[in-house]
């Protein structure tokens, strides 16, 4: 006879520690939420242009000298 997924780990679950019990309870329950985040873009219009364009540049300088670098003794 086949065992059925919920029965195997009602099974399981039994024989956890209560702490371990929680944390398959807490990822369950994560499981079963929806996925959604964050707001609509319309919602974020009201900031386009609030940064400062030295701001913005100083931020495109930093990005340019700072991406695409391999520090090999890094690791």
């Amino acid at each position: 006879m086949k065992i059925s997924i919920i029965d195997e780990v009602v099974e399981q679950l039994k024989i956890m520690p209560q702490h371990l019990q929680w944390q398959v309870l807490e990822f369950v329950r994560t499981l079963v939420k929806p996925q959604v985040r964050g707001v609509q873009g319309q919602q974020l219009l009201r900031f386009a242009g609030s940064i400062p364009s030295d701001d913005l540049q100083l931020m495109r300088e930093a990005i340019e000298q700072g991406c695409e670098r391999v520090d090999v003794d890094e690791w």
